[in-house]
């Protein structure tokens, strides 16, 4: 007659190393937590804010601020979730804590990101189209005869303006005969032709020189030092304002670039937390 023995010590129950369940827990519980911190932090920054402007706080004082609140709340729901999952979970080992604490904080950051680029996409994409559709409204028939009648003829666009524009300007061609507000428009008319230079650039500048010389009542010389003085205004003008453009693209660069790492850095205190709240739940399960 055969025996059968049951040895105590083979008799070793495996369970899953991933309760799904346990983190679909984990995650809503972090995110319920996020979320009372968030608001939290925005009474507590709102109601600093003076709107006298005196003894309120600054700009940068509410964005350092938000910056650490972010960072402190998310690790205190990443941690307290990855804890609630890995103790619903049931399980002791350390490594499997950590797979829980990674995979809230995985999912917890994909649901924050996906929430607010859809409801920040969702207001500027209505905006735009708004916008979009007013002006187009406003705009069709004019943006859509000129560019069928000009294509048609096989004339450019800027040709058939500028002909239609000749025609029904009746400034006199002798600068003498013009009237000062005919004389600022002829002007005006030859400041394009002046910015592209060149031969066509030389001619717009003796053009606007010779009206000015006019108007002026002044000599053809004394009128082209005046026209020469303007357009070196305007080139230093132009060159000043395209270094503040550069200059403010690179503080923007710069703004970005320590945003992202700003970013970085808190995702993984945040990783680093959640990893720590499921190797402390699974020391702690019986």
């Amino acid at each position: 007659m055969a025996t059968t023995m049951t040895d105590p010590h083979f008799d070793v129950r495996v369970t899953p190393r991933m309760s799904w369940s346990a983190l679909v827990v984990g995650t809503v519980t972090a995110l319920a937590i996020e979320l009372m911190l968030g608001l939290l932090g925005a009474g507590i920054g709102l109601s600093a804010i003076d709107p006298n402007g005196k003894g309120g706080a600054s700009a940068g004082g509410l964005g350092i601020g938000a910056i650490i609140w972010w960072t402190i709340s998310t690790i205190l729901a990443l941690a307290t979730g990855a804890y609630a999952a890995t103790t619903i979970a049931h399980t002791r080992r350390p490594v499997d804590g950590v797979l829980h604490g990674v995979a809230i904080w995985g999912l917890t950051l994909l649901i924050t990101f996906y929430l607010l680029s859809s409801a920040i996409g969702g207001l500027v994409g209505g905006a735009f189209r708004t916008v979009g559709g007013i002006a187009g409204a406003t705009t069709a028939s004019a943006s859509a005869i000129t560019p069928a009648v000009a294509k048609a003829a096989g004339i450019d666009k800027t040709d058939v303006e500028a002909q239609v524009s000749a025609l029904l300007d009746d400034t006199p061609s002798d600068p003498a005969a013009m009237t000062p507000e005919q004389g600022r428009k002829a002007i005006i008319a030859e400041l394009p032709a002046m910015a592209r230079g060149g031969a066509e650039g030389q001619e717009a500048e003796n053009r606007v020189a010779m009206i000015v010389a006019a108007q002026r009542k002044i000599s053809q010389s004394d009128a082209r030092a005046k026209v020469e003085k303007a357009r070196q205004d305007f080139v230093a003008a132009k060159r000043n304002a395209v270094e503040i453009a550069i200059d403010a693209g690179s503080k923007g660069a710069d703004y970005a670039a320590g945003t992202a790492f700003t970013l970085f850095i808190v995702m993984l205190l945040g990783a680093a937390a959640a990893s720590a709240g499921g190797v402390v739940a699974a020391r702690r399960n019986p």
